[in-house]
């Protein structure tokens, strides 16, 4: 196992410096006590009352007041350009589960990058908190119980096909793939079954389903999970 900052048995919350509702941090640390911010998320953190074990990122966002109350052991710089401080910190936390907190709303590009991110970080156990959804990368297979006319939203960051039980419309025989077929408001018939063949459906459900999902995540077996991908190219342009 390669060494990573954060080991942890425990769920992570892993805050951001976008927006962050009156009750998310309270929602993510319920499921996943274990709090690790990504650079500027710790003002968040700490403005909420809670300590981040870790801040990791390249450390230009984070305020001097909140990285002065940051013991030096805590702090994780890492300075290279080529990645967003969300991918610093998912490729540093092993876990088995991590809620993403502060990584939408705000400016639209740092929530695309943190979309990316989720694909790029197809190992990684996330769920990504928003105001109204939770989002999360595709298993290989899953189950979710859920009441007919819930709204499953299915949109892709990659070539990929699938299938599934308990929807409306299925996608079955669908090929799905970014700028020609998305898979968005979908409707559930009962409880959801969803098999896709490759890591690029993000799923997107309303927020009452984050403890189910998390619930999801934290059993799913090793075998269960979608391997790591080798370490793209360092030839990407500055994150910012």
């Amino acid at each position: 196992m390669k060494n990573t900052i954060v080991e942890s048995h425990l769920p992570v919350t892993l805050v951001g410096g976008g927006s962050i509702g009156a009750g998310d941090l309270a929602a993510a640390t319920d499921l996943a006590p274990v709090c690790v911010a990504a650079d500027g998320g710790a003002d968040a953190a700490l403005f909420a009352g809670y300590n981040p074990v870790a801040v990791i990122g390249d450390m230009d966002s984070i305020s001097p007041a909140g990285l002065a109350q940051i013991p030096p052991e805590n702090r994780h710089p890492i300075t290279e350009q080529d990645s967003t401080d969300f991918d610093k910190a998912l490729r540093n936390i092993n876990a088995p589960l991590i809620v993403a907190v502060g990584f939408s709303g705000g400016r639209t590009d740092h929530q695309l990058a943190a979309l990316n991110t989720m694909v790029v970080r197809c190992d990684s156990p996330v769920v990504l908190l928003t105001e109204r959804d939770v989002v999360f990368l595709c298993p290989p297979q899953m189950s979710l119980r859920m009441e007919a006319g819930t709204r499953v939203s299915l949109f892709p960051m990659g070539p990929v096909t699938g299938r599934s039980q308990g929807l409306r419309w299925p996608v079955a025989g669908i090929s799905f793939e970014p700028g020609k077929r998305a898979g968005t408001s979908n409707l559930s018939t009962g409880d959801l079954e969803l098999e896709m063949h490759a890591p690029f459906m993000l799923c997107l459900l309303p927020r009452v389903f984050l403890a189910a999902v998390a619930a999801l995540f934290t059993q799913l077996p090793a075998q269960g999970r979608w391997p790591a991908r080798a370490e793209r190219h360092r030839d990407l342009p500055p994150s910012l």
